[in-house]
């Protein structure tokens, strides 16, 4: 009988001992998961800062270093990430990329010593000719144009149709007649269009809905380097596709470029007056297309 009290007396000791080091076991996973949840939420937090800063950086990769810098720092700021920023590397009309490092502190892990981990993530962004996209304007540029950026062109706007060998010419892209072609040019085309894309070209006189709406235009912004400025106009890069009497009637889509008005056009005038200019903006790329300075952006890393 005593010995069996003793063996009782054993196995209540043996359960204790187990139930503490399962009550550690726990405390420990616990402490585990805790420290790991807060690591995780802190890298994604992190990340999607990054990846929001290049995206938007990127955007002023055909404007100035100091603009993209600005944009970044905006955007670290607005996520609460000022002090994260580790490196920013910048390359003009090409490509920009952020590192961001936080310490984290630990909670588990502190008794073991280890007070913080430092999280790190990379992002980055690159522009690439746009070869898809909505939003473009009834006008087109033949692709064996060289641009020279900043020099002001007049693009004609009162031949019927485009005659064979002009570099310019008025598009139908949402259809033909004066009435929708005006109100393309001012709203843009809103279905994509995309490299291999064939439309139509407009016939018939069209100076006077384009002085209509340019002068609409003209008046929405001020500078061609304003983000969402309607006066910047998504043109079609195009190549000559079907000829019928001296006139192009159909044109292939090659690409595109960005048209910034400069001026009203005058009572009679039958010019559109621009510069051609380089800009990122949405839409998607394409390896094939031509490119005239109309770029998209995406994520590299």
């Amino acid at each position: 009988m005593e010995k069996l009290k003793n063996l009782l007396k054993n196995e209540n000791g043996n359960v204790l001992v187990l139930v503490s080091l399962a009550f550690t076991g726990l405390i420990a996973l616990t402490g585990l998961v805790i420290d790991g949840g807060q690591l995780y939420m802190t890298k994604s937090h992190l990340q999607k800062t990054a990846n929001a800063a290049v995206l938007s950086g990127a955007q002023e990769l055909t404007n100035t270093e100091a603009k993209v810098t600005s944009v970044v720092d905006e955007i670290l700021t607005r996520h609460n990430e000022t002090g994260a920023k580790e490196r920013l590397d910048i390359s003009m009309n090409h490509r920009v990329g952020i590192e961001l490092k936080k310490p984290v502190p630990l909670f588990f892990s502190s008794i073991f010593g280890v007070e913080s981990v430092d999280v790190r993530v990379t992002a980055g962004a690159r522009l690439g000719a746009m070869g898809r996209g909505t939003g473009a304007a009834p006008l087109g540029i033949d692709e064996s144009i060289s641009l020279e950026y900043g020099k002001i062109y007049e693009l004609k706007v009162d031949q019927s149709g485009i005659e064979a060998g002009t570099n310019f010419g008025i598009l139908a892209l949402a259809g033909t007649g004066a009435r929708t072609y005006k109100d393309t040019l001012l709203n843009g085309y809103q279905q994509e269009l995309k490299v291999g894309d064939i439309v139509e070209t407009q016939t018939g006189n069209v100076a006077g809905p384009t002085r209509e709406a340019v002068d609409v235009l003209v008046n929405t912004c001020s500078s061609p380097l304003a983000r969402d400025c309607p006066r910047a106009l998504l043109v079609v890069v195009y190549k000559p596709h079907k000829h019928e009497q001296n006139q192009l009637k159909q044109v292939e889509v090659r690409g595109f470029a960005y048209f910034y008005l400069t001026e009203r056009m005058r009572h009679n005038d039958s010019t559109v007056k621009g510069m051609f200019i380089k800009r990122a903006d949405s839409g998607f790329e394409d390896l094939i297309a031509a490119d005239r300075g109309a770029y998209s952006i995406r994520l590299t890393e």
